[in-house]
């Protein structure tokens, strides 16, 4: 006889996984619980959803609202901040919730979405290095800092990217990104490169301030999700100390005194 999984717990599965990947890919609590719960309302399941920093968990509810059987514990993946899958995903949820789709087109559709294939390598590179480079000019800086600033951004984010493919610690790639940058700009500063060399350099490490995890942790503390804001709040601040680590030594090993 075929072992028949109950048709609750089975929606309960593909809640887990969905919301799993919502959470590693950068969404907010509060985005996670209303997909969960627009999703579970379409599928005719009374499920509640519990947030932990890197897991999630999914429960059936009884009739009255108590935590009942079954429970899904799902571990939230390394995917990195991915936008692009935050918003598919977020569109699945509608699509269900308006009856667009079922529940077996659903599923389809999410490994659909959790299999495409990242932005490409490359094209990356190149839009963050403009984007920084357009940050210097923001800033003041004149077409040598700029050009300067998009060849600090260009070797230091090829850094990370080739760390980050080599599962090196995080904090370690910061902190080494950084100083490749920072080193460069200082250079560039020593030689009087250019007449506004400073702002070369204080706009060499800004391609890695965690930004989304500061806005995540004011957004996850307005929605009363504390621990998870704090978690965030956290992490942003360790690898902000890391890539200031990264910057000062990146100067102080070219000999340059700000102060």
């Amino acid at each position: 006889m075929r072992n028949m999984k109950n048709p609750t717990t089975s929606r309960l599965d593909f809640l887990g996984e969905y919301a799993a990947w919502l959470l590693g890919c950068g969404a907010t609590c509060i985005r996670i619980e209303k997909n969960i719960n627009r999703m579970a309302r379409a599928f005719g399941v009374d499920a509640g959803v519990a947030i932990m920093p890197r897991h999630i968990e999914i429960y059936a509810r009884s009739p009255h609202g108590d935590l009942a059987l079954p429970v899904v514990i799902r571990q939230a993946p390394h995917c990195g901040l991915n936008f692009t899958v935050n918003t598919r995903l977020s569109r699945l949820s509608w699509e269900v919730a308006d009856g667009k789709i079922g529940y077996d087109e659903a599923v389809s559709r999410f490994a659909e979405i959790t299999a495409a294939p990242p932005t490409p390598r490359n094209e990356v590179l190149l839009l963050a290095s403009m984007a920084n480079a357009s940050f210097c000019r923001l800033f003041g800086g004149d077409l040598t800092a700029v050009l300067v600033v998009f060849v600090a951004t260009l070797a230091g984010f090829k850094l990370k990217q080739m760390m980050m493919a080599d599962r090196r610690d995080i904090r370690l790639v910061f902190l080494c990104c950084a100083f490749f940058s920072a080193a460069i700009c200082a250079g560039a500063h020593i030689f009087e490169w250019g007449s506004t060399p400073e702002i070369a350099l204080g706009t060499s490490v800004l391609y890695l301030i965690p930004g989304v995890p500061y806005i995540n942790s004011v957004s996850d503390l307005l929605a009363c999700h504390y621990l998870c804001a704090f978690s965030r709040f956290v992490d942003a601040l360790v690898l902000t100390a890391c890539l200031s680590v990264g910057l000062c030594a990146g100067m102080y090993l070219l000999g340059l005194r700000m102060f």
